[in-house]
């Protein structure tokens, strides 16, 4: 079964195409994904959207947007300018997840501070999460410890 998950970074907005036949719309886009380890280079891929995807691409996704992007990951053989023939990753889309970067700014922004507060104010003090209890182990015996003589089983 081929089914990927990709968090990426649109770098090109998607262009739209129809088919010849029956001129269903195909979107397609170039996007960036960071490497696996920090010193690994981002690398690019091209996704490809059909029918109501490629419309809601078109409509809703603009370069250097942040996507969760599912779908089939395949390889396409491509022949170079200078005759070289060449594999290229192409990703199919199948759903597309938002992440919206107003979110991520929100949360690493500090809350902030009502105009009617002064200066000389003292702010309240941060009231701290009460901490769930620690788990207690069971560390006693599986079998129980019985004084001589209170053993049932005569061996």
């Amino acid at each position: 079964m081929n089914h990927c998950l990709l968090e990426v970074d649109v770098l090109e907005a998607p262009q739209v195409r129809y088919t010849q036949d029956n001129q269903t719309p195909v979107a397609e886009m170039l996007v960036q994904v960071e490497g696996l380890r920090p010193d690994d280079p981002p690398g690019q891929l091209k996704v490809v959207g059909w029918g109501n995807l490629a419309q809601d691409l078109q409509n809703r996704v603009q370069p250097g947007q942040r996507l969760v992007l599912e779908g089939r990951l395949r390889m396409n053989t491509v022949t170079r300018n200078d005759g070289v023939k060449e594999k290229r990753a192409e990703f199919t889309l199948a759903r597309l997840h938002p992440i919206g970067p107003a979110t991520a700014r929100a949360a690493a922004s500090p809350a902030p501070v009502p105009a009617a507060r002064s200066a000389a104010a003292p702010s309240p003090a941060p009231v701290a999460a009460p901490q769930p209890p620690q788990p207690t182990w069971n560390t006693s015996p599986l079998v129980p410890d019985l004084p001589e003589g209170d053993d049932d089983i005569p061996f």
